[in-house]
């Protein structure tokens, strides 16, 4: 029997592109033979996907098993936190729902998890040829340090090598990588076998007079500089740069209300992809006019978003837009805000019993305990307005929502898994289906509905989403193939001790 090997990711900070780096180590080890298996002990966000059996896991994780050539498994990422409020978040284990839980709470239940994690660990060490570990946040929060299970904590149960990443981007990424390895304790420190910069401008021959004079300080070696690179690779959670980014106006222009809950925002990326079409994310209701679908996304907290929008004004303009014939379209929590009222009896999501919804369509949410986590396949049911020709598509996608919406019953727009699944009226559309763009065939008809309504040519570009996220991996291990030693990251997957050339 061969023995497991396995490489760890930690960072510097927060953002600094460790699930960036992990996805590329498991998408070259794959390709270069392996079984590999992406794992990452506790992940924090709200960007979520539900697997074959109803489990929920960190999107992260999924785009890395996607990069390894295999299914997402909660086992991947067996802890989701999914913030609730600044103080509470959602505590997913094993893909199941436990409670929401204070950070103090969830601090004084972490170490109860350990002999879980070890159990997991043992299974993927069992199956794996190789294991890529990702860490969270820092791996030098040293008032978070007791109890660990993320950073050092999980290095340790794993018996696993480790490489730090680090941003240069932001500036100080010289005194960030020796501040971290000087906040190690000397166990620890030796664990870190080597490390890379990442996220480079320029010309790399001005930085080595730095990375020389750095290894010689902290006697381990620089893998690698890695380049800032434009890449359509999802990003972990809303730290994204992505709502930023703007292409300039197209023929179908896109805006995203951006909430302060918004979860699976991951949702857009198939949007973006196509030549025609332009998404931009939105915070104020003056910057809504210019486009030709507006988009709710999902939430964590559906209430409070949709007082948040009201107290802003972009409700009501939303509602004047609709009016005037802007496509309305509501995905999860947008779609629930979409109808007449939102109730929430057993205060699940806020503090407030009920509140009038935007009211673009018949139909009210109940906000229930129990938590919907399925994958979905469907069929269009409907057929005409902006939906024309959709009718007897096959739609896929995940659910995920607390809350049960009622109404719509003659309007209803898809029909699978044995119920029905959102509304459409006119030019308000509303789904619970997480990655309904990824729907190509879908999407395409949809949006040459728009440019035909607009006195534009169609386009015949159905994009094969899955075949797009492939060459987008593949893209990324050809630059970190370039870029990094590989003969030492092999090297130290192997267990070996790698020098620098200090």
């Amino acid at each position: 029997m061969k023995k497991h090997k396995n490489i760890m990711v930690q960072g510097t900070a927060s953002s600094v592109g460790k699930s960036l780096v992990t996805t590329a180590l498991c998408r070259i080890l794959y390709k270069d033979g392996y079984s590999v298996c992406p794992f990452k002990s506790q992940n924090m966000a709200l960007n979520s996907f539900i697997t074959e059996d109803g489990k929920e896991m960190g999107r992260a994780q999924v785009v890395q098993a996607e990069a390894c050539g295999i299914k997402p498994e909660a086992f991947m990422n067996p802890i989701l936190l999914k913030p609730t409020t600044d103080r509470k978040s959602q505590v997913i284990l094993n893909g199941k729902a436990l409670r929401n839980m204070t950070a103090r709470e969830y601090h004084e239940f972490k170490p109860s998890l350990k002999e879980e994690l070890i159990k997991i660990y043992s299974g993927i060490k069992e199956n794996y040829d190789t294991s890529v570990i990702e860490g969270a946040g820092s791996t030098a929060e040293i008032n978070l340090k007791e109890g660990d299970i993320v950073n050092m904590g999980m290095a340790e149960i794993a018996d696993s090598p480790v490489i730090l990443v680090s941003d240069i981007d932001r500036g100080g990424v010289f005194a960030s990588i020796l501040g971290t390895l000087m906040l190690l304790e000397d166990h620890e420190r030796e664990r870190v076998k080597g490390v890379i910069i990442n996220k480079f401008r320029g010309d790399v021959g001005i930085l080595k007079p730095g990375i020389k004079q750095l290894e010689e300080i902290i006697k381990k070696p620089i893998l690698g500089v890695l380049p800032y690179s434009e890449l359509d690779i999802e990003d972990e959670d809303s730290v994204t740069e992505r709502f930023k980014k703007y292409s300039g106006d197209k023929d179908i222009r896109v805006s995203v209300i951006r909430i302060n809950h918004m979860s699976n925002f991951t949702d857009l990326d198939a949007l973006g992809v196509y030549e025609d079409v332009s998404v931009k994310y939105i915070t104020k209701a003056e910057d809504l006019g210019n486009e030709d679908i507006i988009i709710i996304p999902g939430s964590k907290s559906t209430i409070d978003d949709l007082k948040e929008i009201k107290d802003k004004g972009i409700a009501e303009k939303i509602v004047r837009l609709a009016k005037k014939g802007t496509i309305i379209f509501g995905i999860c929590g947008g779609y629930q805000m979409l109808g007449q009222k939102i109730s929430d009896p057993d205060k699940i999501e806020s503090s407030l019993l009920e509140i009038p919804g935007i009211g673009l369509l018949d139909m009210e949410t109940v906000m229930k305990s129990d938590k919907r986590t399925v994958q979905y396949e469907g069929k269009v049911v409907v057929d005409g307005g902006f939906l024309e020709g959709t009718k007897g598509m096959t739609v896929k996608g995940y659910e995920i929502h607390q809350g049960i919406t009622n109404g719509n019953e003659g309007n209803v727009f898809l029909q699978g898994n044995g119920c029905v699944n959102g509304a459409f009226k006119d030019n308000i559309i509303g789904t619970y289906i997480h990655g309904i763009f990824d729907n190509s065939d879908f999407t395409r008809k949809f949006l040459n509905n728009i440019r035909k309504n607009k006195g534009l040519d169609e386009i015949n570009d159905a994009i094969d989403f899955q075949e797009f996220k492939e060459r987008e991996f593949d893209k990324l291990a050809d630059i970190v193939r370039e870029h990094l030693d590989m003969e030492k990251i092999y090297k130290i997957l192997e267990g070996e001790n790698v020098e620098c050339d200090c």
